[in-house]
């Protein structure tokens, strides 16, 4: 079977069995996204080489330590491997923007920010696409609420109105809503602070 269509998982699993052959074909395959997602939030070709570079060290080390169970998701793995490098180099220049997760709506304080420079306005995006990506994943009548509430900036009252439920119903969801957030924030170890 020619290599181009044999799947990511198989790849992993021949070079998991010393084929390293099987590595390069997966580095050849998805450079390009993953250097491309890199270099979308660095700007920078040296720092995005690096890196890359770096994340593919990471799935080497994880791979011959047989800590790999990504249920043959090899590109989310790897690009969720290189978002988080991207996170640390931000970090490690002091150039990340501090956010603060303690308040309930704190998650989302960041999307109102206008004074962001470029680095920060990259991390800023970043969030946003992770917290709407998790929104997503809401029951549909917390998703609502919440997306109301943020968003709209719909006091609960205009919330309760526009979705015929109580107040104390829309309360009740919206508290609901930032639960599930957390948990699945928690379970997915996503980061959208700096602490």
């Amino acid at each position: 079977m020619k290599k181009e269509h044999v799947l990511d998982s198989t790849l992993v699993s021949q070079y998991i069995r010393g084929e390293e052959q099987a590595l390069e074909t997966l580095i050849t395959r998805h450079k390009q996204k993953i250097y491309s997602f890199i270099y979308s939030k660095v700007y920078d070709k040296d720092v995005a080489e690096d890196i890359f570079q770096d994340a593919f060290i990471k799935v080497i080390r994880t791979l011959r330590r047989g800590k790999y169970n990504e249920e043959g998701k090899f590109l989310p793995w790897v690009m969720r491997i290189s978002h988080n490098l991207v996170i640390d180099y931000f970090r490690k220049s002091n150039r990340m923007p501090k956010f603060d997760n303690t308040g309930e709506f704190s998650i989302f304080s960041v999307l109102s920010d206008t004074s962001l420079n470029a680095e920060k306005q990259i991390i800023k995006d970043q969030v946003q696409t992770d917290v709407r990506r998790l929104v997503d994943e809401l029951p549909e009548d917390q998703k609502e609420v919440l997306l109301l509430r943020i968003y709209n900036d719909m006091s609960f009252k205009e919330i309760s109105e526009r979705t015929g439920v109580s107040i104390n119903t829309a309360l009740g969801r919206m508290r609901y809503a930032l639960i599930n957030l957390r948990k699945v924030i928690d379970k997915n170890q996503i980061v959208l602070t700096t602490d």
